[in-house]
C-alpha cells in the first residue's frame, strides 16, 4: 500500500517556502500524534535555558527521536504547530530547525502560536506534530 502526500498551495495564497498551506494524505497510513516536545534532554534537563535557539535545537532532535521511535521520520510530518513564549523571536527557532532537520522541499503544514507562559517556566517555545506513515 501506498501513501500519498500532496503539499497544496493554491496560486490565490502566499507561497512561503517554510511550509505548505494545506497537505492531504491519501491511501492506507498510520497516523502518529507526537505531544508537545521541547527542550529537555533524556536526564530531563532543560537544555539552552535563556536561548531560543538551542531549545530549538534540542526541541527538533527530541521531535525526531519521538518519530522514530513510531518508525517515522520528519519527511512523514504533514502538521507542525510551534508554541513560542511571547517576547521571543521565532526566526532563530526556525534556522535551529533547518539546521537539525534540513529544509524539506515540501514542507508540511504550520501554524505558530506566541503563548504567555508554557508547563517550565525555562521553556521558550515547544512543538508538537502530525505525521502520516505507510503501514
Amino acid at each position: 500500500m501506498t501513501v500519498t502526500i500532496r503539499h497544496l498551495n493554491p496560486e490565490t495564497l502566499h507561497r512561503n517556502p517554510a511550509f505548505s498551506q494545506a497537505v492531504a494524505v491519501e491511501g492506507a497510513h498510520r497516523a502518529v500524534w507526537v505531544g508537545g516536545q521541547n527542550a529537555v534532554d533524556a536526564g530531563g534537563n532543560v537544555v539552552g535555558k535563556g536561548d531560543v535557539a538551542a531549545q530549538a535545537e534540542q526541541t527538533a532532535r527530541n521531535l525526531l527521536a519521538a518519530l522514530a521511535a513510531a518508525d517515522a521520520g520528519i519527511d512523514d510530518v504533514v502538521k507542525l504547530t510551534v508554541y513560542v513564549v511571547a517576547g521571543q523571536s521565532a526566526f532563530p527557532a526556525y534556522e535551529a530547525f533547518g539546521r537539525v532537520w534540513g529544509m524539506p522541499a515540501n514542507p508540511p503544514a504550520l501554524s505558530l502560536v506566541y503563548v504567555s507562559a508554557l508547563f517550565h517556566p525555562d521553556f521558550l517555545l515547544e512543538v508538537e506534530a502530525v505525521a502520516a506513515v505507510a503501514p
